[in-house]
């Protein structure tokens, strides 16, 4: 059975940093496009970041650029999303999930979403 299941979240001051993990079970995470993304209460889901399996081009989010890192470490099967200097405005739940990427123009998009993970909670207030 195909899974991901998301970790690492948890509170943290502005400023701080926090790793969340995606350990992928019953497939090669290589094998697929990872992405991040986020949803706030009261607010749209958004696309943090994402990883191609195919040559492992990285994307990001304006919002995050500078800020966050994407990964993959297949030996584990599980991607990761290191985030530092982080701000209240990045409280959210956060979730990652597997799809196709397209681009439109210089911006990554995911779509045809095949499998998501629970979500963990991240909360960035002093």
């Amino acid at each position: 059975q195909m899974q991901l299941v998301e970790s690492g979240g948890g509170s943290v001051q502005p400023g701080g940093s926090l790793t969340l993990s995606c350990i992928a079970s019953g497939f090669n995470v290589n094998t697929y496009n990872i992405g991040w993304f986020r949803q706030a209460p009261g607010k749209a889901r958004e696309g943090v970041s994402g990883i191609s399996h195919s040559d492992g081009t990285t994307y990001y989010a304006d919002s995050v650029k500078g800020r966050f890192t994407i990964s993959e470490d297949n030996a584990k099967n599980t991607v990761y999303l290191r985030m530092t200097s982080l701000k209240p405005e990045d409280t959210a739940v956060y979730y990652c999930a597997t799809g196709k990427i397209r681009m439109e123009g210089a911006i990554a998009h995911m779509y045809d979403f095949d499998l998501w993970g629970q979500g963990t909670q991240v909360t960035v207030s002093s």
